[in-house]
């Protein structure tokens, strides 16, 4: 499945538009979704000893996310621009809020979250190699692949645990993600929406 037949939107002008005075904003934050996204396919394998073939997929997929996170900190380092601590957007905490609490449930809903969240940073790499120097435009354009496989392994084991079920709850996901892309955001971040003033 291609990841803008999958989303609900694109991302808007007016974030790309932001990009050029918030780049060192976004680098970072870009490295701490990495690390994220690194520490959910842990959590997950912690969680769920049970599933060995998930726990397999998973491993890889955390040492591709902080292969990722390196590469990151060797952009920041090298354009001179220091890793510090910054909040988080809200996407990532509104998304999971929505994520059942009992089993199997939970399951499923972080593994679609994930899913999301994975073809939404492809969908953003794709979109920042447009509008970004030659160096930056070509790491975000190699990172498109992984991220698609990504998105891609998360929906196969939505499927594997939920089977059809899982479209409802696709389809409440994606709204939520919607909307949180398309509405105002008082902080710039790689996930963030429309960026308005704080």
């Amino acid at each position: 499945m291609k990841i803008k037949d999958f989303l609900y939107c694109e991302t808007p002008s007016e974030w790309l538009a932001g990009v050029a005075a918030n780049l060192p904003l976004l680098l970072i934050d870009h490295a701490n979704c990495e690390k994220k996204a690194a520490s959910t396919a842990l959590n997950l394998m912690y969680r769920y000893v049970e599933h060995p073939k998930m726990l397999a997929r998973l491993s890889r997929l955390a040492r591709e996310e902080l292969r990722h996170f390196e590469q990151v900190l060797d952009l920041l380092q090298a354009r001179g621009i220091e890793y510090v601590q910054i909040p988080s957007a809200r996407y990532a905490g509104e998304l999971r809020r929505h994520a059942r609490h009992g089993e199997p449930g939970r399951l499923i809903d972080v593994l679609i979250i994930s899913a999301i969240v994975e073809a939404r940073s492809c969908e953003r790499f794709e979109a920042l190699a447009q509008v970004l120097d030659e160096e930056l435009a070509a790491f975000y354009a190699s990172l498109m692949k992984s991220e698609a496989r990504h998105f891609e392994i998360y929906l196969e084991m939505a499927a594997d645990f939920g089977g059809e079920e899982i479209g409802a709850r696709i389809n409440d996901f994606l709204t939520v993600e919607r909307h949180l892309i398309e509405a105002p955001d008082p902080m710039f971040r790689f996930h963030s929406g429309v960026p308005s003033a704080a």
